[in-house]
């Protein structure tokens, strides 16, 4: 039976408020997140994914509270990440109304906790985030020419990008949220090439996002190997809506709810 593929707005959260900015810098205010995530529910987004983008003690609080406040009013299933380092922090999401969390630079630093939250919840809560970029130096070498990067794409890190998103899933992650740092905020499309190689080397559902401007973006993606596909910006400040997006899949002949 064939899957139907899930429409995700983002939004990045920074100190209670909904941000987006290209390739994570000049931030500006898309409004509060909680009034945004009720407004998606309603226009038929699939699921939403909360991302703090501040990921400080005081912003991690926030986060919490967000959650709670959504989860009373979105019956769509919500992700969140940012700052999540233990098995603590994900049992506090889940307990607030997350039903995924979103793990980034905890598990690069020690993959193993991808195992402790696999053991403690299940795999299927685990979303590995990996903010991935071409390399740009030649001092940096991997074999697929991606570079997983940490602090929004500032650093790099010299691990391969489709190596670290194949270990992860043997780790414990149940889903990949692919983040194009290149592509990120500049709606010149998704990274086709790299969602192409990551659905080459993991079997879990795969997640584009960075660079979506244009419902046939999506489209692109999907073709590409995406098996769900996440947009701000361009659902933030009116320039798609989720129902066009969804006429369009729909006309090319991929399966959405």
């Amino acid at each position: 039976m064939t899957v139907a593929v899930r429409i995700i707005p983002c939004l990045d959260v920074a100190d209670g408020r909904v941000v987006k900015g290209v390739n994570f810098e000049h931030l500006r205010d898309a409004g509060d997140p909680v009034e945004l995530a009720a407004r998606y529910g309603a226009m038929g987004a699939d699921e939403l994914t909360f991302l703090d983008v501040s990921a400080s003690v005081q912003g991690r609080g926030t986060m919490r509270s967000v959650v709670a406040r959504a989860a009373e009013q979105v019956f769509i299933p919500l992700t969140v990440g940012g700052g999540v380092r233990s098995v603590g922090d994900v049992q506090a999401l889940l307990e607030a109304g997350a039903d995924k969390v979103g793990i980034n630079t905890a598990a690069i630093a020690r993959p193993e906790l991808l195992t402790e939250v696999a053991d403690a919840f299940g795999n299927q809560v685990i979303t590995l985030s990996v903010d991935a970029r071409r390399v740009k130096t030649p001092q940096v070498q991997t074999p697929s020419g991606f570079e997983v990067t940490t602090h929004g794409g500032k650093r790099g890190t010299g691990i391969d990008a489709l190596e670290w998103a194949h270990r992860a899933v043997e780790l414990g992650a149940g889903e990949i949220l692919l983040n194009s740092m290149d592509a990120d905020g500049t709606k010149d499309g998704f990274d086709l090439e790299m969602i192409t190689a990551v659905r080459d080397v993991v079997n879990v559902p795969l997640v584009a996002s960075g660079g979506a401007g244009k419902a046939e973006d999506f489209v692109r993606a999907v073709h590409a190997g995406a098996d769900a596909v996440l947009a701000a910006s361009v659902f933030h400040f009116g320039e798609l809506t989720i129902a066009h997006v969804k006429e369009t899949m729909r006309a090319a002949g991929i399966e959405v709810r």
